[in-house]
């Protein structure tokens, strides 16, 4: 279960296939130095994003 205390790097290891979720949120973050140390929520937080909206679609994704 992937929850907002991940960071970016562990979600994409985790599944992949998660990218195009960040990627539907303009969150190019998944292929910068961010994406180690920033969580699912402070990205969420950082894109005015609803974190439970976007936890729903990342755990979602097959």
């Amino acid at each position: 279960m992937i929850t907002k205390d991940m960071k970016i790097v562990e979600v994409l290891q985790v599944n992949p296939n998660t990218a195009r979720i960040f990627t539907s949120y303009g969150m190019g973050c998944i292929h910068c130095l961010l994406a180690n140390s920033e969580t699912v929520g402070e990205a969420a937080i950082h894109h005015g994003v609803d974190v439970e909206e976007m936890l729903a679609q990342l755990n979602a994704v097959k």
